[in-house]
């Protein structure tokens, strides 16, 4: 099967993520401007604002960019707590993620399009933002979050530790395009993580030892940025962390079996290996409770 045949799949995780995060977007809006007016205004102004870069910069299309700010304005509205304050709030890994994913795709641009793997001039699609940024989003709604509460006993709250699971998504989203970025200029010729054998730059499920550290690298950035913004701890972090490169992996692994035999395209592998990072933090949150709230 080609991979235009499967575009459908594209379609399928734009249409999970997007809707759920516009009506997410919508609620809560609704339930702060009759709580905070300021705080709202500042959520949507500034996820407004990091999508019009995003576009400016040429980090994405038109309609990458309204779907990345949709959801930006999720993950803040589900992270934001009184007093009020951007930086105490999701923004702060999404913007981690956004300028490593973006200056990773630019280092080396030029011997990338020598071998034809370069990234298209407009940036990332719709879909491709959904993809690597949806399962954040999804997890993190305060109905997911409420349930995970339940779940694992643990009480509720809009940062700690439930956010682990999320911000754990967020780092692999980071450490899969940087290390799949680097490793296309650093890490020389890459093997098939399945065989461990030597295989051409660019094919699906190759890993490099350059590109797996700075992915490495990348994930724990990111779970610092979430870790300090929200007041998390030392456990959020590992999780976080832990969860972010276990997806790295799992990515590598989809690419070598299902998306190489054409049943997955590159944005459901991406859905699903955040959704593999997010299950990895949740797995560990179950197994081992922390404590609630400080």
């Amino acid at each position: 099967m080609t991979r235009s045949k499967l575009a459908w799949e594209s379609k399928a995780v734009l249409l999970l993520v997007l809707p759920w995060t516009a009506v997410e977007v919508v609620l809560r809006a609704q339930d702060w401007l009759a709580r905070d007016l300021r705080a709202t205004a500042w959520i949507l102004g500034l996820s407004a604002a990091l999508g019009g870069l995003a576009w400016l910069a040429r980090a994405g299309s038109p309609a990458a960019a309204a779907t990345g700010a949709v959801i930006t304005a999720s993950l803040m509205f589900a992270t934001a707590w009184p007093p009020f304050s951007p930086w105490n709030t999701a923004l702060v890994p999404v913007l981690a993620v956004l300028v490593l994913t973006s200056t990773a795709t630019r280092y080396g641009r030029a011997r990338k399009e020598r071998l034809g793997m370069a990234e298209t001039r407009r940036g990332r699609g719709a879909a491709q933002v959904a993809a690597n940024l949806g399962v954040a989003a999804l997890v993190a709604s305060p109905m997911m979050q409420a349930w995970m509460a339940d779940r694992f006993a643990i009480p509720y709250s809009a940062r700690l530790p439930l956010f682990t699971v999320a911000l754990a998504a967020l780092a692999e989203a980071a450490a899969d395009t940087v290390s799949s970025e680097i490793g296309q200029v650093l890490g020389g010729a890459p093997v098939m993580l399945t065989t461990l054998r030597r295989v051409e730059a660019g094919t699906d499920g190759a890993i490099s030892l350059a590109g797996t550290l700075t992915g490495v690298l990348a994930a724990g950035v990111v779970s610092v940025a979430g870790t300090l913004a929200l007041g998390g701890g030392a456990a959020m972090l590992a999780l976080s962390w832990a969860g972010g490169v276990f997806g790295l992996f799992f990515d590598s692994l989809l690419g070598a079996t299902l998306e190489r035999r054409g049943w997955l395209n590159n944005d459901a592998v991406n859905f699903l290996s955040t959704a593999s990072a997010a299950g990895f933090a949740a797995a560990a949150l179950a197994l081992l409770p922390l404590a609630g709230p400080r």
